[in-house]
């Protein structure tokens, strides 16, 4: 089995501003508003959905294909991402535009004032999973994208017979109901958190546990409360309750999500016991909450592998992963 990864790529430019942005806001102005912040602070991070998850899998050893669209600013990203052992190949770098780029300024009280300019994301519909190399053995994570672009993705793998891990989240409120309706029943795996688990209910009409049994196999994850797992097979309803990792310091959960996703594919690929797999992808969010950025940390598998001893105990599918001569 390989992984194609579908879903955003983008910059994230953090910035900070040494008050508070109400103090400089007239309400009786508020039509005619006009103003500036002096920031202290600018940082550059990269990001994206899709990229964040083939980061994650990458320090896992696997080699993920990434699939979308970047802009002509791309090239230092690229390097960085192959050098994580991602196969960059199915990208498509858009002439004129820029890579998506997220503007957030934030100020003492955390308050923040964002802007999101899709730039060459706008272009990731135009690319297809046909003539990837995807196969029926293969899987396919559509993660938060352009919608035009995850719908299409959705309907290739549905005619095709891939399985597809289908991740809504972010652009639950631009996808229509019927789009959700598809992506959820030909998904193999449903992933979210528990609050867009209630959205993606009340948006088709059903109640969270029915929408947990329409699909094969749900992860739901519950922050700090950990996650579920549900797995309908052969009708056969079974629940698996993860626990939390526990982290060494909380620094940025931005990415623990996607972290978790990549860690949770891995065990999947690898047909690991449910418990094991949840675990797998507690541990990987954890590293992502570590650290600030969605792609800022790294480890050797021998590190996870202690880590996962350190929180769970001993299993030797985790043993696994530094025997194996693939993954060393």
């Amino acid at each position: 089995m390989r992984i194609f990864v579908t879903g955003s790529i983008a910059f994230d430019y953090i910035m900070v501003f040494p008050g508070r942005f109400r103090d400089h806001i007239l309400p009786e102005k508020m039509h005619v508003l006009s103003v500036s912040f002096l920031v202290d602070s600018l940082t550059r991070l990269r990001g994206g959905t899709g990229a964040n998850i083939a980061f994650n899998l990458g320090l896992l050893k696997e080699r993920p294909v990434l699939v979308g669209s970047v802009g002509e600013d791309f090239s230092e990203y690229r390097a960085w991402l192959e050098s994580h052992g991602v196969d960059c190949r199915a990208i498509k770098v858009v002439a004129g535009d820029h890579t998506a780029s997220c503007f957030i300024n934030t100020d003492l009280q955390d308050n923040q004032i964002t802007a999101f300019y899709p730039g060459a994301m706008t272009q990731a519909s135009s690319l297809s999973l046909n003539g990837s190399g995807v196969s029926r053995q293969d899987l396919v994570v559509i993660a938060p994208n352009d919608p035009a672009a995850m719908n299409r993705y959705t309907a290739e793998c549905i005619q095709a017979g891939i399985p597809y891990l289908y991740d809504p989240s972010m652009q639950l409120p631009r996808l229509e109901r019927a789009d959700l309706e598809t992506g959820c029943r030909g998904a193999r795996i449903l992933a979210g958190n528990d609050y867009e688990f209630g959205m993606m209910a009340e948006k088709l009409g059903m109640g969270e546990a029915e929408l947990r049994r329409m699909v094969p196999i749900t992860v739901m994850t519950r922050g700090e409360a950990g996650a579920l797992i549900t797995v309908e097979q052969l009708s056969e309803h079974e629940e698996f309750e993860i626990p939390p990792a526990r982290p060494r310091q909380v620094v940025d959960p931005t990415g623990a999500g996607d972290a978790f996703r990549a860690g949770f594919v891995l065990g999947l690929k690898r047909g690991w016991p449910w418990p094991v797999v949840g675990r797998v992808a507690a541990l990987t969010a954890v590293y992502a909450i570590e650290h600030r950025g969605p792609q800022g940390h790294s480890y050797t598998l021998a590190e996870f592998r202690d880590r996962y001893r350190e929180n769970f105990g001993a299993t030797p599918e985790i043993d696994s992963l530094t025997s194996d001569p693939t993954t060393s």
